[in-house]
């Protein structure tokens, strides 16, 4: 889910050395700038431009490549005529402006639109009747809190926001916050399974999460550092009980769980407001927070699996109702496995310190 982000520096000066820079050397690239000052900045070549036009005059500011951004459409209309990306800002207060507000913005590549009323609905609406068009939908924000909800509206959200702020921390905030959104990859190989143990009791962990999962999605879990299976979210059927598909029945407490930034954590050491990955058969992965850990003595299942000749394992609960995933998503129950089913797999180099990846030598079995 790929989110734009405007840093509005029109009421900064093109000599910062504070936010600037920090701009400069981040991915937050697209810069709104006043037209008089659109020669002063000296910005790094991928740098994109949004020039704020007032008359006509500031159209002999502006290069072919600027986004031209305006409250006056006869200005705008010019600057498409010219061959120039146009965006049209607009402000919402009320019933009517709120109307005309997606019906202007169909005219153009983007629509800025600053609301002023605190709730959300006035957004929600918009991006109901823009979410299927070619214009760009951002909303004018004044901090990542802000910019975090109105990427989350309506599940898809706005499609971006321009952050009108000279608050340096605001902006690192925001850069964490749209890394969330960037597409994340992890590899999901095929895993052939060797063998599978009945091992007795012992405490396995349940991790329910803030958010709703697919029946192909799941969570990476292993006993060893260098890589787990995908086990499944508890959204195929049971015939006893309601499904949960908020929940990853996920192991024995001494596993590890795939978080963001390729970090793993002990089950035992999540908490709720912990951040894991949410990860489908395909490898797309998304970063979901802990509600809770549920952790009960049950009886618990070893299953070895074999990855380009590595072995790797991981230990569930010994039960029919938990699922593991197929290479192609399909569930299996985890108490009818069978050495030579393929199961969907991830394996890395070994070696782990509180988490993180660190490079020593290193045997686990």
């Amino acid at each position: 889910m790929k989110k734009q982000v405007w840093f509005d520096a029109r009421e900064t000066s093109p000599q910062d050395g504070v936010i600037l820079p920090y701009i400069y050397n981040s991915n937050l690239d697209t810069i709104v700038v006043k037209a008089e000052n659109r020669s002063l900045y000296k910005a790094p070549m991928k740098s994109i431009f949004v020039v704020d036009i007032k008359t006509e005059k500031d159209l002999e500011q502006v290069k072919k490549e600027d986004i031209l951004m305006s409250d006056n459409e006869a200005l705008l209309k010019k600057a498409h005529d010219n061959g120039n990306k146009t965006c049209i800002y607009l402000t919402v207060n009320d019933k009517e402006s709120l109307e005309n507000a997606w019906k202007i913005g169909l005219n153009y590549n983007y629509v800025v639109i600053e609301f002023e009323s605190e709730t959300n609905i006035p957004l929600e609406l918009v991006i109901a009747r823009l979410q299927k068009t070619n214009t760009t939908l951002l909303k004018k924000v004044d901090n990542a809190s802000d910019a975090e909800i109105a990427f989350g509206v309506m599940e898809h959200g706005s499609d971006g926001v321009m952050l009108s702020t000279k608050v340096l921390e605001e902006v690192v905030m925001l850069q964490k916050t749209i890394n969330k959104y960037q597409a994340q990859k992890v590899t999901i190989l095929p895993g052939k399974v060797k063998q599978i143990e009945h091992i007795g009791m012992g405490h396995r962990a349940c991790i329910d999460t803030t958010s709703l999962m697919q029946p192909n999605e799941g969570m990476i879990i292993g006993s060893l550092s260098q890589g787990g299976i995908l086990v499944s979210s508890e959204t195929h059927f049971l015939p006893y009980m309601n499904l949960r598909p908020f929940r990853v029945n996920a192991g024995a407490v001494h596993s590890y769980v795939w978080c963001p930034n390729n970090t793993t954590e002990y089950i035992t050491d999540l908490k709720s407001g912990s951040k894991v990955l949410v990860i489908d058969n395909e490898g797309n992965a998304r970063e979901v927070s802990v509600g809770r850990i549920k952790t009960e003595v049950r009886p618990l299942l070893k299953i070895t699996v074999e990855v380009n000749e590595i072995e790797i394992s991981t230990i569930v609960q010994d039960d029919w109702h938990i699922r593991v995933l197929g290479i192609n998503g399909e569930p299996y129950n985890a108490s009818c496995l069978t050495p030579g089913t393929i199961l969907a797999a991830y394996v890395c180099e070994p070696g782990r310190h509180v988490g993180i990846k660190i490079d020593e030598s290193i045997l686990e079995k």
